[in-house]
């Protein structure tokens, strides 16, 4: 089995590439598996090792510690949960697509019940 981005990688680097993208929070997957998947070709066999470690730890700590929300305590402060930090502070948020003051609006659901819908 290949990723499509990444035909060539050997079985370790798809694992690893596809636990990074796949974490559990949409925040890590992005912040997590867009630094692996920019990288993943180039990391040598201690990186991955030390990617593994990282993939190990809770994902509400590790979006804390990435985001800067949280200092990275000593004991899991490491070169390469440093790195995927650094990254993940280059992200800039995505711009508003609505402009000041403007609200989205949603129509009914297909069953009649949701955002803006009700029971006819």
């Amino acid at each position: 089995m290949s990723t499509p981005q990444h035909p060539d990688l050997d079985t370790r680097r798809r694992r690893l590439l596809f636990r990074a993208n796949h974490r559990g929070t949409h925040e890590n997957d992005l912040l997590i598996g867009g630094f692996v998947s920019a990288r993943i070709g180039a990391l040598t066999e201690i990186d991955l090792d030390a990617l593994e470690e990282i993939l190990e730890l809770p994902d509400v700590m590790l979006a804390d510690w990435l985001t800067g929300r949280a200092p990275i305590p000593a004991a899991v402060d490491t070169p390469m949960l440093r790195r995927i930090r650094d990254a993940a502070s280059m992200v800039q948020p995505s711009p508003n697509p609505l402009p000041q003051g403007e609200r989205a609006s949603f129509s009914p659901s297909p069953c009649g019940r949701g955002p803006g819908g009700g029971v006819p």
